[in-house]
């Protein structure tokens, strides 16, 4: 992968009335990388994608395409599409028609069109489906038309607006994997909006969280996930325990925390210095604690409580567990590899939690 930018933001701000959409967007987007723009609503992502597209312009600041500036280009002579969430099929045409949609002004005769046409539906595997009506197509065979019309114009980005929002739990997942397949054998830059973090972990290259028009942090999924720069990435990506806490002591290797409801801990040292009494969040993520219902004989980075509620979810079973210490139960998870599982469910019984020091995350406490 090329490392040069195919979009950048510079200084980008955006306001609708009194709302502030984007508040100084500052980053760039690599050629040949999927990229998700992830947030809750009103968080501004989708306002950076249409400002991208040309559908919104800028109060200030410029967007730039393979390295043009874009204020001055209307959309439809921008180097991108867009896919949207409710597809917008046509359905007077079949699928062929909807594919061709977009080429009717792009100069291909016929023969080429549909050669076109034809390397689009294998592409999305829909070959044989050419002939068929919007009313014949299955949710996810809709997606991938939207997808194919908006690829056949062979775009320098594709924008993806929460294109699989409107999909069950199982064709979604299924989507996720045909979309980052599709984006790594065609090679293109892929744009993508979504509020759903586990769907942004399992596409990206590279997530830019969001929150108020800010750009919170960008990273790889892994670092945002297991090394975040914030209390909020960290709450926001997946679930997680937070202990106050404050520092001890710290040297080159080691960091000790005094926190109320774990005790003394040690973790490994983080990229930031923090000097004695610091306040900071330790924050832990529910896989990455292991019950034991005997107590150990080295008590380092362990806690006790009690078992709470626990539920069950297929795959995984999240366990609840109450420390003498702290209103708030601790969230343990743990995937259900034998179906004795269920020896766990017993409300009560004293368990002890424990954890290696590189489980740990530490984060300033402002």
């Amino acid at each position: 992968m090329e490392h040069d930018a195919i979009i950048s933001f510079q200084d980008v701000r955006k306001s609708f009335g009194e709302v502030q959409a984007v508040d100084g967007a500052n980053f760039e987007i690599h050629r040949g990388e999927f990229f998700s723009l992830l947030g809750p609503s009103g968080c501004g992502k989708t306002t950076l994608l249409r400002m991208v597209a040309g559908f919104e312009m800028p109060n200030s600041g410029e967007v730039f395409i393979d390295g043009q500036p874009m204020s001055a280009t209307p959309p439809n002579q921008r180097p991108v599409n867009m896919v949207f969430q409710n597809y917008a099929i046509f359905p007077h045409m079949d699928v062929r028609g909807n594919i061709a949609f977009g080429m009717r002004k792009s100069g291909l005769s016929k023969t080429e069109l549909n050669r076109r046409i034809d390397e689009t539906l294998v592409l999305i595997k829909l070959e044989g489906y050419g002939k068929r009506g919007a009313d014949e197509l299955s949710g996810g065979q809709r997606q991938r038309v939207a997808l194919a019309r908006a690829l056949i114009k062979q775009p320098k980005v594709l924008l993806l607006d929460e294109p699989l929002g409107a999909l069950d739990k199982k064709l979604r997942e299924q989507m996720q994997i045909e979309l980052r397949q599709l984006q790594q054998q065609l090679g293109i830059t892929f744009l993508f909006v979504t509020h759903d973090q586990e769907e942004a972990l399992t596409l990206s290259d590279r997530i830019a969280v969001m929150s108020e028009g800010h750009v919170m942090e960008i990273a790889s999924p892994a670092q945002l996930y297991e090394n975040p720069g914030s209390r909020f990435v960290a709450d926001f990506i997946g679930s997680i325990n937070f202990f106050e806490g404050e520092v001890i002591d710290s040297n080159k290797d080691r960091l000790r925390i005094s926190t109320n409801s774990m005790g003394d801990i040690s973790v490994s040292a983080t990229d930031i210095e923090y000097a004695a009494k610091s306040p900071v969040w330790v924050a832990i993520r529910p896989e990455k604690l292991q019950p034991v219902f005997s107590e150990p004989e080295d008590l380092s980075n362990v806690m006790e409580g009690q078992m709470g509620p626990s539920a069950y979810l297929g795959d995984r079973s999240h366990f609840y567990v109450q420390l003498a210490k702290r209103d708030e139960p601790v969230l343990v998870a743990l995937q259900n590899l034998e179906r004795s599982i269920g020896q766990l469910r017993q409300p009560n019984q004293r368990v002890w939690l424990q954890w290696s020091i590189d489980a740990v995350v530490v984060l300033p406490r402002d």
